[in-house]
């Protein structure tokens, strides 16, 4: 997979992990690999999201920890690759405590979802499951353990989806490229269809990647519509034609911009990486801006 916009963002979402997405894929494949080789899977046991534990008993912090767990390495993988290739992206547009924010509330807007879909009846009653001796038996969908990082990386698709809907995505696997917008609409096609056709046998994952994707959705807009973006579209919204927008926390050394230049804009872009794009008011944005283009010329 390889992920840019022509010569706009180039290879943005491949350079340098930022903190948050580094430490999320360390924690992520850390415990999955700690569960399977040393607490014969205990912690999934312990962590995932169940309706009749989270809801009926109380046990909210599900809403959390199941973000953290995965049934099985195809699982954490895929995961891992999604977080990998879009997470940076997002990271530096809201910066890290509030990507942090946003990417653990799309993982309970998943569970919550989940819920929903079961409450109204929208999801199977039951679920199969199996035991360790190759035993089929069937579970109530309120006991049924919702696990993974899914509702959270579709939240940040959605989320990239939103703010650069043109981002150029080229898979592996089909071998096509398409655009940020036509992936994330195909994604959500498979999941909702998925539910209403009862397709494939995971329901509830495809309700929790669902849920993730509509509170990621209404997370950026309301960021977009809010006072600090400049009702604009945060990074897109500078963008001139042939300027880049995919500023990194540290850029190259210029030779185009004089010492007291060059102080400002490493302040600014240390803004950039603890706070976001969206923070810099205009005048921040435009010698941002003045920057970049002397760099290109």
């Amino acid at each position: 997979m390889s992920i840019g916009e022509s010569r706009n963002y180039g290879n943005s979402m491949m350079g340098q992990l930022t903190p948050v997405v580094k430490w999320l894929l360390i924690v992520n494949l850390g415990i999955y690999f700690a569960d399977l080789l040393v607490f014969d899977f205990a912690i999934r046991k312990f962590g995932a999201f169940r309706i009749q534990s989270a809801l009926s008993e109380g046990r909210i912090l599900e809403f959390v920890t199941f973000q953290f767990i995965h049934g099985n390495v195809a699982h954490v993988i895929f995961n891992s690759i999604g977080l990998f290739f879009f997470g940076p992206w997002m990271e530096r547009w809201w910066g890290a405590k509030r990507f942090t924010a946003f990417y653990l509330a799309c993982g309970v807007g998943g569970a919550l979802f989940f819920s929903l879909l079961v409450f109204t009846g929208m999801l199977p009653k039951e679920a199969v499951a199996q035991t360790a001796d190759g035993v089929y038996f069937n579970v109530p969908m309120s006991m049924v353990p919702l696990v993974g990082a899914s509702a959270g990386i579709y939240g940040i698709l959605i989320g990239v989806a939103v703010i650069a809907p043109s981002l150029r995505v080229s898979l592996l696997f089909p071998p096509v490229t398409l655009s940020m917008r036509q992936l994330a609409l195909i994604l959500l096609a498979i999941a909702a269809g998925s539910i209403l056709l009862k397709l494939g046998g995971n329901e509830g994952g495809e309700a929790g990647h669902l849920g993730g994707a509509i509170v990621g959705y209404l997370l950026i807009r309301l960021g977009l519509a809010s006072k600090e973006s400049g009702g604009g579209f945060g990074p897109l919204r500078m963008r001139s034609k042939g300027a880049r927008t995919d500023i990194e926390p540290k850029i190259r050394p210029r030779t185009m911009v004089d010492l007291r230049g060059q102080t400002e804009i490493d302040a600014i872009l240390d803004k950039i990486s603890s706070e976001g794009f969206q923070s810099l008011s205009d005048e921040e944005r435009e010698l941002l801006q003045r920057a970049a283009n002397n760099e290109k010329n």
